[in-house]
């Protein structure tokens, strides 16, 4: 009799998590590699299930893992909702259109969008600037009226004519607390690099016929696409150093006014002058470093980086501690009034962010005339513009946001930017910013109603069709069939999403084009602008400025809210979970303080086991992913070597990869790149539901006439009460597809056809080979 051989189905869960007990069905399980962050499991009766095969005839050995904690944890974490700019930004990287790689506008598209990126690091650490150097020590410190009642301000007043009086010295103290917040993004950065982003692929041995031509591979089955050390390094050297630059100039423009009173040639005015020339040398070798800074995914990239690249942050904190002296060298006479010099920073980088985005428009247009099978991308190949435009506004949000609520606080009861103000509040840009928050808010809302009405439309169609999945037998029940109905409804929103982005992209494009022009044109903010006007538009601005005051600071409050609940309440988890996870499944390809890239972990390790696995045991396997978990395991089967991608089956359930990364991420999970992926493995099978929010059908059409979807199942499993289901049965929606029996079938199909022989069979390595695979 033949040897019998071993089947492994290797399941990875989705979004919101799930123990290790609950995918295996067992309270009693044992940890089978990996750690307190990412492991795979078995149920204790099977953790020696390899040294009994004849146990396990017709079945196969189920093995969890578990990633959950990857984005998961304390309540912490929710801070990394602050650095949602930056996620939405490197999101904008990986949407372009499905354009050959040699299109000469993939090059254009990838440096612009990390120019925009460093635009966003520049402008968190000009908001911070305001809130300290602007709203706190140049306006509230020297101002004897805000300072009354604050304590902590008073050794800064003018009034005690102390050390720190001046306003240069002010300005130095106060340059401490943005360099703070730099400083904590680059020890982020690198602390979550080591934990989420080190885990290297396994070995390939190079030229092997194992291995397709790096010109014929799709991209994510290149060896280094999930390991890009060097490139986050670039970028975290590059963004650091534009941080740490913002403050300095922030500093050194404050001064340059008083300098140039000075008498020319005097130390102080030649000395400015030359801190003025070093900014703007090391402000170009950063943007060139971004510039030339560009993904290596054919091989891991663990190089390290020049000289002048690891030492460009280092020189950066040395001018700013120079800038630092020379600002808070005595000046006699000097003294703080009015807003701090520059506040016309922020309109200018509203104004080249916006041109970046156009322009990066331009690209996506040439990239998806060469697209191939971009009939159902999202936006028609514009999804990467549009994010880009959202990452801004977001930022132009949080920004101004906690600008606002601070000045207000320091205010006391006074309205900062007013008459009776003690201080002039934050740039006026900032107030029509907020001010034309209620308008997009109004469109959101229209937005909102109509896909109301659409779902009620839907409903009533589908609700004619509902009594027709069941069994003729069972009585009617209206109820019963509009919930059914309903949910249908409400799961088809999700291929409307594109609307939603493009209305909100739009009206944000032409408001804070409003905006700018309404701050630079009238320089004063929108009440105080339109004091001559009709009482009706005047108190119409007034009321939008107000309002939107409270919605920019009401955003801040709101992200902090919803991403602690995410990691303390797992039914919240679930309803926002799929966007945060999607937005940190892409490695930081544009934005070094982005959160980390949980793929980079969860990919390799699952490429290991698999390829581990199979070499060890020579046995068949089904790596079965549900959601999310059904991307991870499509990106770790691509990174198989040919002969192991060829002995391993895929089971997808609630699968977004078509429906949300197909349509999104074209360039990545195409039609042409999914079809690639069914020809070179055994086999795949897709279970999906209409009433699956999150998961649909692959909609592949193979070669070979197979199909790949089944479905769509029925849901729920029975109309009304039976003998089998005397209670009425849940609708499921995107959870629990193992319950319906043609889960069990489907698995079972694909365990048979792996069959005994291997298709591709590999020589066992030789006597004393190091386990690695050999040609």
């Amino acid at each position: 009799m033949p040897e019998p051989q071993l089947a492994l189905e290797l399941l990875v869960h989705g979004v919101g998590g799930a123990t290790p007990e609950e995918m295996l069905g067992d309270p009693r399980v044992r940890r089978i590699t990996g750690d307190d962050t990412a492991a795979c499991y078995r149920r204790t009766e099977d953790a020696d299930a390899e040294a009994r095969p004849d146990d396990y005839r017709g079945e196969p050995v189920r093995e969890a893992y578990c990633w959950s904690n990857l984005t998961s944890g304390n309540s912490a974490r929710a801070l990394w909702l602050i650095l949602v700019p930056f996620m939405v930004a490197n999101l904008a990287h990986w949407m372009r259109p499905a354009a050959p790689q040699e299109h000469k506008a993939q090059r254009i598209y990838d440096v612009l969008v990390r120019i925009l990126a460093l635009t966003l690091t520049v402008l968190l650490a000009a908001a911070a600037c305001e809130v300290a150097l602007d709203l706190t020590a140049w306006q509230c410190a020297g101002t004897a009226a805000c300072v009354d009642g604050k304590s902590w301000l008073g050794f800064l007043s003018p009034a005690n004519s102390g050390w720190w009086s001046t306003p240069g010295r002010r300005l130095a103290l106060a340059s401490m607390l943005p360099l703070l917040v730099i400083g904590f993004l680059w020890w982020l950065s690198h602390r979550t690099w080591s934990a989420y982003e080190s885990a290297s692929p396994p070995p390939r041995d190079p030229g092997t016929s194992r291995d397709t031509p790096v010109d014929q591979r799709t991209v994510l089955s290149l060896h280094g696409f999930w390991y890009g050390r060097r490139l986050v390094a670039r970028l975290r050297a590059a963004h650091t150093t534009a941080g740490v630059l913002t403050i300095a100039a922030a500093l050194r423009i404050a001064t340059a006014k008083l300098d140039r009173r000075a008498a020319e040639g005097s130390l102080l005015a030649v000395s400015g002058q030359m801190l003025t020339a070093a900014l703007v040398l090391l402000a170009a070798a950063t943007v060139v470093i971004v510039w030339r800074t560009a993904r290596s995914e054919a091989a891991p990239d663990d190089r390290s980086d020049r000289l002048i690249v690891r030492a460009l942050p280092y020189v950066s904190l040395g001018v700013l501690a120079v800038v630092t002296v020379h600002t808070a060298w005595a000046r006699p006479g000097a003294h703080s009034s009015g807003p701090l010099p520059g506040a016309a920073a922020f309109g200018a980088i509203a104004v080249f962010q916006s041109v970046v985005v156009l322009a990066l428009a331009v690209a996506s247009w040439f990239l998806q005339r060469a697209a191939v099978g971009a009939a159902r991308s999202a936006l028609n190949g514009m999804g990467g513009p549009a994010v880009a435009l959202l990452a801004c506004a977001v930022g132009g949000v949080l920004s101004g946001g906690v600008a606002e609520r601070f000045a207000d606080w320091m205010d006391g009861d006074a309205t900062p930017g007013q008459a009776d103000a003690p201080i002039p509040g934050p740039p006026v840009l900032l107030s029509w910013q907020a001010s034309v928050l209620p308008a997009l808010l109004v469109v959101v809302a229209v937005v909102a109603v109509l896909a109301a009405v659409r779902i009620l439309v839907v409903r009533r169609h589908v609700a004619a069709d509902v009594p027709g999945l069941y069994d003729p037998r069972e009585r009617p029940d209206e109820g019963r069939t509009l919930r059914i109905a309903g949910t249908i409804a409400r799961a088809g929103l999700t291929d409307a999403a594109p609307v939603l982005v493009a209305a909100i992209a739009a009206v944000t494009l032409v408001l804070g084009a409003g905006a700018v022009a309404g701050a630079w044109l009238t320089g004063l903010a929108p009440g105080r602008a339109t004091e001559g006007a009709s009482p009706v538009v005047h108190a119409a601005a007034q009321t939008a400025e107000a309002l939107g005051s409270w919605l920019m600071s009401a955003g801040v409050i709101l992200l902090l809210t919803m991403g602690r609940r995410a990691y303390r309440d797992h039914s919240a988890r679930r309803t926002i979970g799929i966007l945060w996870d999607v937005g940190t499944f892409w490695p930081r390809a544009a934005h070094p303080f982005a959160p980390p890239c949980y793929a980079e972990r969860a990919v390799p390790d699952l490429t290991w086991r698999m390829a581990t696995w199979t070499e060890r045991f020579d046995g068949r396997l089904v790596i079965s992913g549900h959601s999310q978990g059904s991307v991870l395991a499509a990106a770790a089967v691509w990174q198989l070597d040919l002969v192991t991608r060829s002995r391993v089956a895929l089971l997808t359930y609630g699968s977004p990869l078509e429906r949300l990364y197909g349509r999104w991420f074209p360039a990545y999970f195409g039609p042409s790149v999914l079809a690639g992926l069914h020809r070179e493995m055994d086999d795949w099978r897709n279970l999906w539901r209409f009433t699956d929010p999150i998961g649909g059908p692959i909609r592949l059409a193979t070669e070979d006439g197979c199909t790949v979807d089944q479905g769509p199942l029925r849901d729920p499993l029975a109309f009304g009460r039976t003998l089998q289901d005397p209670l009425p049965a849940q609708i499921l929606g995107h959870g629990d597809y193992q319950s319906d029996p043609a889960f069990d079938a489907v698995r079972a199909e694909l365990v048979a056809r792996l069959g005994p022989a291997m298709p591709l069979q590999r020589p066992r390595p030789a006597q004393g080979s190091s386990g690695r695979s050999s040609a």
